[in-house]
């Protein structure tokens, strides 16, 4: 196994690739020793973190099986969902959004994106930046993906109202909003994230393993929102395609799990609680 590879971003990051050592052709991107980004690329159809995972489920139930999809991230890291995207969908018109620069230098270098990919990357602040994007794009976007973290935590200002009406500002009639969600025993962060998507559209699920859902443990809640109802079959699909043991929560269920969590705006908006060093940190 070759040696890990190392650069220091702007912002005093240490960002890190290492080669995983149990699948050949797969890398870990780690920065300040947070795992980031897992990417396979020989298989980029090959997803390896939990929440990826359940993000990429999503992805699959749009529309039909290979359909092209027009699709923004915000937040780059090793472009894992890009890459899944581009193979899974070809033909998909794809834009991301990341702050750091020198991050996304760094990964292409190290770790190339596939040739023919249509993957436009832009630079900056990721609710900044929505304002700057294409006319055309707005009403137009099949897929928000929403995983915007600042070291180990996710910045206040894109995790309220207003930020939400900005992003539905970009979906087409079908189109859908994944948001990566990260907290603590107890989840109040996660019920309000989940009560504010709520507020700005027609329907939610939230997708976890059941442990985290139950708040006995950190970690990761896939919010999904559609700009219409999601289809009544997506719960029972989403459930069985696991990362088992899973929990998928929608319709009652979501709203007896917030259980009057408040919705957040510009006002009220707070980062999301820092991990234990022990939670995500890697060697």
């Amino acid at each position: 196994m070759s040696a890990p590879i190392e650069t220091r971003l702007s912002n005093g990051m240490l960002a890190r690739i290492d080669e995983d050592r149990w699948q050949q052709g797969a890398y870990q991107l780690v920065v300040d020793g947070t795992p980031q980004s897992h990417v396979d690329l020989d298989d980029p159809g090959r997803l390896f973190f939990e929440y990826v995972q359940r993000i990429g489920h999503v992805i699959d139930e749009w529309g039909d099986p290979g359909q092209p999809m027009t699709a923004v991230h915000l937040g780059a890291g090793a472009m894992t969902l890009p890459r899944y995207i581009h193979a899974t969908r070809p033909g998909s018109r794809q834009q991301v959004v990341e702050l750091e620069r020198d991050l996304v230098d760094f990964v292409r270098e190290h770790l190339p994106l596939p040739r023919g990919a249509s993957i436009r990357v832009r630079y900056g602040d990721a609710r900044a930046t929505l304002a700057q994007l294409p006319a055309g794009l707005t009403g137009a976007v099949d897929l928000v993906v929403v995983d915007v973290f600042g070291g180990a935590r996710i910045p206040a200002h894109v995790t309220s109202v207003e930020f939400y009406e900005s992003v539905r500002a970009l979906l087409a009639p079908n189109g859908i909003v994944c948001v990566n969600v990260a907290d603590g025993p107890g989840l109040a962060f996660a019920r309000s994230q989940a009560a504010t998507l709520q507020y700005v559209f027609s329907d939610v699920v939230a997708l976890a393993e059941s442990g985290v859902l139950k708040s006995r443990r950190f970690g990761n809640v896939v919010m999904a929102a559609g700009i219409d109802e999601l289809p009544t079959a997506w719960l029972p699909r989403l459930l069985a395609r696991g990362p088992h043991p899973a929990s998928v929560l929608g319709g009652d269920a979501l709203t007896k799990w917030v259980a009057g969590a408040p919705v957040v705006s510009d006002q009220t908006a707070v980062a999301s609680p820092p991990p234990s060093k022990s939670v995500f940190t890697t060697r």
